[in-house]
């Protein structure tokens, strides 16, 4: 399969071309900035301009998308909202021109990360983001949907718990996604029948895990690393319990509550 990874640099994206090579992929990497070590097609893109996506698609013939690109952290509304939603529609509307039908998608469980922490969390859980990034996860998700429903497309939206080489904290005994196991799951999706419109909870499978695996094994997903192993190294601390509040973690507490659009002086 030729698969166009965004965000190709980035921490996921780097493990995911590297796996997915290793599996006797053809990868195509688009990124701002380059990662070493990588030999095939490389585009110095930035995934907000349709011009440039299009040129991308263009050029080469295409099966499916893995969308890694965007920034990680807590920024203005604006800025998530380009750097998610905008992105999104940027390789979706290149997606129908050239048809190549197969996206997935890296959301996060901040989509529903304002969700009080109770039962396991299934993926059909109301959107409940807990910051501007998840509010940008929720509707470039919400496209996803259009796009398949309009255009045939199928999108897989792998809501992304917490990505580490291990866990380092309680919450992520529950939410660890480890590197082996998110290439199990990118090319789950990317293989899955017919997965239409679905969503996974990208994490591990860790044995206090909050939020239900059930989606992801529909679709092939089948996770083998399990955070507990660290669970003895990893110490208590004193903000554990505020963290496990909302399946969002420290995202739903107070630190992050800010204005949605940046000032004229916070912009410089």
């Amino acid at each position: 399969m030729r698969v166009l990874v965004t965000g190709a640099a980035g921490a996921i994206g780097q493990v995911v071309t590297t796996g997915l090579l290793e599996r006797g992929h053809d990868v195509v990497a688009l990124d701002l900035v380059a990662a070493e070590g990588f030999d095939g097609h490389w585009y110095p893109v930035d995934c907000a301009d349709p011009d440039a996506v299009a040129t991308v698609f263009e050029e080469q013939h295409l099966d499916a998308v893995v969308h890694l690109a965007g920034v990680p952290d807590e920024r203005s509304l604006t800025d998530e909202l380009t750097s998610h939603v905008v992105t999104t529609a940027a390789l979706l509307d290149a997606m129908v021109t050239h048809r190549v039908t197969r996206i997935v998608y890296a959301s996060s469980n901040h989509a529903v990360g304002r969700t009080p922490h109770t039962d396991l969390l299934t993926a059909d859980a109301a959107p409940r983001a807990d910051t501007f990034y998840g509010v940008a996860k929720v509707a470039a998700e919400s496209l996803l949907r259009l796009y398949a429903d309009r255009h045939g497309i199928d999108a897989v939206a792998c809501r992304i718990g917490s990505f580490l080489d291990r866990p380092e904290t309680t919450r992520h005994l529950a939410t660890w996604l480890s590197p082996a196991d998110c290439v199990r799951m990118v090319e789950a999706a990317l293989t899955a029948t017919a997965p239409g419109y679905a969503v996974l909870y990208g994490i591990s499978a860790n044995t206090r895990a909050w939020w239900d695996l059930a989606p992801g094994r529909e679709l092939g997903y089948h996770p083998e690393d399990d955070a507990e192993r660290w669970a003895d190294s990893i110490p208590a601390r004193e903000q554990d319990e505020d963290e496990a509040a909302y399946v969002g973690g420290p995202f739903a507490l107070e630190a992050f509550h800010r204005a949605a659009l940046a000032s004229s002086a916070e912009r410089g």
